[in-house]
């Protein structure tokens, strides 16, 4: 009786160490990271949360039909890790350019994961036409105040197609009452969100019965907001230095032509590979600007590239 007790006592101390091991090598550290990457993979089931809202628009939770929704966004851009992770990596980077920008037109902060939705915070090209990170339509952008054309196209400048995303936000909202309905027209059509409501008699986007990419639109924006707001919670580990960060830049002004890039980037030490990536909006390997009009130009400031 003695031994068993003996061997018992044994291995619950055994069983105190690993716990205690596990425990400290938890924490996404650099003395343990790459040890956490070995056979630490579980799949797991999914508590909704219960207080989920858009913009402080909370979501009818409560209804089965709506929970079922929410838990299958969850549970798919949970466990879809790798681009899980890159909207983490993306988000540090380019977040707080969006984010002033929403907060100066008075849009609500959620609406920065609209983009994620939209594009993967990636200059994404949608079969229909849309470009850039807002995935705006060649007729919108133009409607809107943006130069686009074969030489340039601002669609992919990223503050200037956030501006055209707020004031297309804004106009849906004054039309359609809530921010959720805003969100949804983003995706369907201010037009097409409000013929929806009329025919089926409703008002709420969660009452509508919609195609699935509609359907599916809002449950996507909070399952993002959800995750990237709570990295530990759906087992993302990383440390800061493995987030992507903006390279700080300064701006040259032009307001005539520029025959050749590669040879203008060059005289700010950089190559044509650098100058677009810093101004994707740029679409050609020289500048037209018949008319004299004022562009400025993004050029990374030095020591972080190394050019040869």
């Amino acid at each position: 009786m003695k031994i068993v007790q003996k061997v018992l006592a044994f291995v619950g101390l055994l069983s105190l160490s690993a716990l205690f091991i596990y425990a400290l090598q938890d924490a996404p550290t650099d003395e343990n990271f790459e040890k956490k990457l070995i056979n630490d993979y579980n799949v797991y089931a999914l508590q909704v949360p219960d207080d989920l809202n858009f913009a402080g628009e909370p979501m009818p939770l409560k209804n089965p039909d709506i929970l079922e929704r929410m838990d299958r966004e969850l549970l798919v851009n949970t466990y879809w890790q790798s681009n899980g992770l890159l909207m983490f990596k993306r988000a540090k980077k380019y977040f707080p350019i969006i984010e002033p920008i929403l907060k100066k037109h008075g849009i609500p902060d959620d609406f920065k994961y609209l983009a994620v939705i939209e594009s993967g915070l990636t200059n994404a090209v949608s079969p229909a036409g849309a470009k850039g990170f807002w995935q705006i339509m060649k007729v919108t952008g133009r409607e809107n105040g943006l130069e686009v054309n074969d030489n340039v196209d601002e669609r992919y400048h990223l503050e200037k197609a956030t501006e055209v995303a707020c004031k297309y936000l804004l106009r849906s909202k004054k039309k359609l009452g809530s921010w959720t309905l805003a969100a949804a027209a983003y995706n369907a059509g201010v037009a097409g969100i409000s013929r929806k409501l009329r025919d089926q008699k409703v008002s709420d986007y969660y009452d509508l019965l919609l195609i699935e990419e509609t359907g599916r639109y809002i449950f996507r924006i909070v399952a993002l907001k959800e995750i990237l707001s709570n990295p530990s919670k759906y087992g993302f580990n990383f440390r800061d230095k493995d987030l992507y960060n903006n390279v700080p830049t300064y701006k040259v002004a032009v307001d005539s032509a520029v025959t050749n890039f590669p040879k203008f980037a060059e005289s700010f030490g950089i190559n044509y590979k650098i100058l677009k990536l810093h101004n994707p909006w740029l679409r050609e390997s020289h500048l037209n600007n018949k008319s004299k009009k004022l562009y400025t130009i993004d050029i990374p400031e030095k020591g972080y590239y190394n050019v040869q």
